[in-house]
C-alpha cells in the first residue's frame, strides 16, 4: 500500500509538472574551441555515445592541459594530432589513462575527433586526433580488434584544419610527420551553442 501511495504521488507531481518539464529534451552537446596559431577550430562533443572519453576531454579543457600544446604529428590524407606537448617538444603530464569506448557507433570520417592512443586499447590521456579523410580503418574492430574512440565532430574552422594538414613537416628526434612551423593551440574553452 505504501508503494502505491508513492507511486500515485509521483504520478501527481507529473501530471501537475508544466508541459515543458514533461516532454524529453534533446541531449546537449558541449562543444570547445580551440584557438590556434592557424586559426579557430569549434568541435561539438557527444557524451551521449562517449560519455567517459567526453568528460576526460572536458576535464583537461578546464585544467589548461591543452593551452600551449602543438600539433606535434600531420600526416595529409589521414588525420592531425595534438594535445601532448608542448612547443619545446617536451610530453606534458596526464591523469591516468581511461577505458577505450570505441563500439559507440561512432566512424572515423572527416571531421571527427578522436582518442590517440597506444598500442594499449585502454591507454587514450590528453592526446586526440581529427581525421582529415574517411579512417574506416579505425573504426572499431578496426586492424586491431579495438579501433579508436571518435567522440565528436568539428562543426566550424575545417578550413583551419586542412591548413595545419596541408603544412610542411619534418623529423624532430624520434618524432616524424612535425610540422616545420610549430602550430600552437593558444587556448582550448568551453563555448555555449
Amino acid at each position: 500500500m505504501k508503494w502505491l501511495m508513492l507511486a500515485l504521488g509521483s504520478a501527481a507531481l507529473i501530471a501537475n509538472a508544466p508541459a515543458s518539464a514533461q516532454s524529453a529534451t534533446p541531449a546537449t552537446h558541449p562543444s570547445v574551441l580551440f584557438k590556434t596559431t592557424d586559426g579557430d577550430i569549434r568541435v561539438e562533443l557527444y557524451p551521449e555515445k562517449a560519455p567517459k572519453t567526453v568528460a576526460n576531454f572536458l576535464d583537461y579543457v578546464k585544467s589548461g592541459q591543452y593551452s600551449g600544446t602543438i600539433f606535434h604529428r600531420v600526416i595529409p590524407g589521414f588525420m592531425i594530432q595534438g594535445g601532448g606537448f608542448t612547443q619545446s617538444y617536451a610530453e606534458k603530464p596526464t591523469r591516468a589513462p581511461i577505458q577505450l569506448e570505441s563500439r559507440n557507433g561512432l566512424k572515423n570520417v572527416v571531421g571527427t575527433i578522436a582518442m590517440a592512443r597506444t598500442s594499449d586499447p585502454d591507454s587514450a590521456t590528453s592526446q586526440f586526433f581529427i581525421n582529415t579523410a574517411d579512417n574506416a580503418g579505425l573504426d572499431y574492430p578496426g586492424q586491431d580488434g579495438n579501433g579508436y574512440a571518435v567522440f565528436g565532430k568539428v562543426t566550424s574552422g575545417m578550413d583551419v584544419v586542412k591548413k595545419i594538414e596541408g603544412t610542411p613537416t619534418t623529423t624532430r628526434g624520434p618524432m616524424s610527420d612535425v610540422p616545420q612551423t610549430p602550430i600552437v593551440i593558444e587556448s582550448a574553452t568551453i563555448v555555449s551553442k
